[in-house]
């Protein structure tokens, strides 16, 4: 089932928690709502759960309007971050909760209701624990019976807010695993909430960048991050290092380097800070002409198969980050406060322009030769 949301606005007293947010999930997708604590992400959730009413806007499931139909009657799978199961239940009797306690006209029987519960516990891959207590499970095995017990009354689509957020590192990266497996399974339109990059990149068919209560970006997990449509996407999205400058006459200067740009007005000049992921910066023992600067080694981190380098360059001291493999970084045979050339390459720059024709900030390309 396909989900649309238009034009929505939502306040709670003076906040606004969301600012005319249009949105279109088609059917059958996984999506993520990604953004930093405050974005709207949780409140878009609920308002297409029909936990909560908007203020303004509509949504719409397969084009039909259910702004304002009741939570249960819109079908909707809702998964919370704490799981929320019955303590005092068995396993089984959580899985089977939405259905035993539907009307008697549309209730199953008893022996339907045991034949779906166990194939929804070989789904989640928890048969043979139908009988313990969520007290008994470990909290991986937790939010797989939350899901199920989502899975067993047959929603339209599936809401999933902070699905593995309570877990540790280990257990979530299982999880996305195991949760992409499932959508494969199913086919079933998936909605997730996180704040984690990495999560929402590793799962999603596409990815909604939130913030302050609007859309910054949607598009693939490929897309948001090798074509960021401002600064707030680059910057949210992995770690990025800024370099500042001025573009004049078509050109940017980045302290001794300069490079030819796409930016169209020629006259005049503006400030820009130029945007570039640590594993993008190249370094050498011997500079290349036009295009790279001196810099010194500060610090030099170790992490697993890279090596991450706090840098310092020499023309207007400002500090920023490289990424090497083990490889490069024995090629190299840096250490601390070792001088090396760096190469500048794959930078955005975003430039605060003033004039009529570029009313708006613009995000400029660069896109530098060999």
């Amino acid at each position: 089932m396909s989900i649309e949301v238009v034009n929505i606005t939502k306040t709670y007293k003076n906040f606004t928690a969301l600012k005319d947010v249009s949105l279109h999930i088609p059917e059958g997708e996984l999506v993520a709502l990604l953004g930093p604590s405050g974005s709207g992400k949780t409140t878009l959730l609920r308002l297409i759960a029909g936990l909560e009413q908007p203020d303004q806007g509509s949504i719409l499931f397969n084009g039909e309007d259910n702004t304002n139909r009741d939570v249960r009657e819109r079908q909707v799978g809702f998964v919370f971050q704490h799981y929320a199961l019955f303590r005092h239940m068995n396993i089984f009797d959580n899985i089977a909760f939405g259905l035993t306690v539907r009307s008697r006209k549309t209730r199953p029987g008893k022996a339907e209701i045991r034949e779906k519960v166990h194939s929804l516990l070989k789904l989640v891959q928890l048969d043979g624990l139908a009988h313990r207590y969520p007290s008994q499970l470990s909290g991986g095995q937790r939010q797989r019976v939350a899901l199920a017990r989502a899975l067993a009354v047959e929603p339209k689509f599936l809401l999933l807010d902070e699905p593995f957020g309570a877990l540790d590192t280990k257990v979530r990266q299982e999880l996305r695993r195991w949760l992409r497996q499932l959508h494969e399974k199913l086919g079933l339109t998936i909605l997730f909430v996180t704040h984690d990059q990495e999560e929402a990149m590793e799962l999603a068919d596409q990815v909604v960048v939130m913030n302050e209560g609007r859309v910054e970006q949607v598009g693939s997990p490929e897309v948001i991050y090798n074509h960021p449509a401002n600064p707030f996407v680059y910057s949210f999205l992995g770690r990025v290092n800024l370099f500042r400058g001025r573009i004049r006459d078509g050109k940017v200067q980045l302290g001794e380097a300069e490079f030819e740009t796409e930016w169209t007005h020629k006259a005049g000049e503006w400030p820009a800070i130029g945007y570039m992921r640590p594993h993008d910066v190249e370094l050498s023992l011997t500079p290349v002409e036009g295009q790279s600067v001196m810099a010194e080694v500060r610090h030099v981190s170790l992490l697993g198969p890279i090596v991450r380098l706090d840098l310092k360059r020499l023309d207007t001291q400002e500090m920023f980050e490289a990424e090497l493999t083990r490889q490069r970084y024995a090629e190299l045979d840096v250490e601390e406060k070792s001088i090396v050339y760096v190469t500048l390459r794959n930078l955005s720059f975003y430039v605060e322009s003033q004039t009529p024709a570029a009313p708006k900030p613009t995000f400029v390309p660069i896109h530098i030769g060999s």
